[in-house]
């Protein structure tokens, strides 16, 4: 989808970036018709690893009790969190909400730990953190947690999803791989006549419709 549409973008990016005094993102708005929202099973919840990732580094934490982890995650300025501290997390309003701040990685042993004390607070909020897989190094870990973006729609009843896909510095092109990479994957989960419109803006424009 939107194989055509790159001039338009390329033509909408120029004309509004650069216009303010923050680096603004660039953000999707995909409408859909004919899907039934109110129903769990329509719903959706997925992420996107971002082809070209989001133009900005995130700040990264690991959950870890394993000290290769820990030594490994040091190294990478990664900062750590012990099995230990998840407990007291969870009883720490201003600690909790905190974690919205990181991207967050975690050992894979540790994620019935993190999902019974923390689960309630980041699933919800699409920060459940990403298991560390045998064999993925830290760098790499880190590296597809800055790129990934959560696909989830934030109220049962509204047929619209929102995401954003980069920064208005990002390559025009990088960007828009971006945006097929987003729209390709949502078009996987929902038949393609279920996409209504689609729409970019950024952060302070008005939006222009790709679709």
């Amino acid at each position: 989808m939107l194989e055509d549409k790159y001039a338009d973008f390329e033509k909408f990016l120029q004309e509004n970036k650069g216009k303010r005094k923050f680096r603004q993102t660039v953000e999707l708005a995909i409408n859909f018709k004919g899907r039934d929202f109110t129903s769990q099973s329509n719903r959706l919840n997925f992420t996107v690893l971002l082809p070209n990732g989001k133009g900005k580094s995130s700040k990264l934490a690991v959950f870890a009790s394993d000290k290769n982890i820990i030594d490994e995650a040091k190294k990478n300025s990664i900062e750590v969190i012990s099995d230990s501290e998840i407990p007291t997390i969870a009883a720490d309003k201003q600690r909790l909400a905190s974690l919205l701040n990181y991207e967050l990685l975690a050992q894979p042993s540790l994620m019935p730990t993190i999902a019974r004390y923390l689960g309630q607070f980041l699933g919800p909020r699409g920060k459940m953190p990403r298991p560390l897989l045998p064999g993925t190094s830290m760098q790499r870990a880190a590296a597809e947690a800055n790129a990934q973006i959560t696909i989830k729609n934030t109220g049962k009843f509204l047929p619209t999803i929102h995401c954003a896909v980069g920064t208005e510095d990002m390559d025009p092109k990088k960007l828009f791989e971006n945006i097929k990479a987003v729209v390709d994957s949502i078009a996987e989960k929902v038949r393609k006549d279920n996409i209504k419109s689609i729409y970019v803006k950024l952060t302070m424009s008005k939006a222009q419709r790709l679709l």
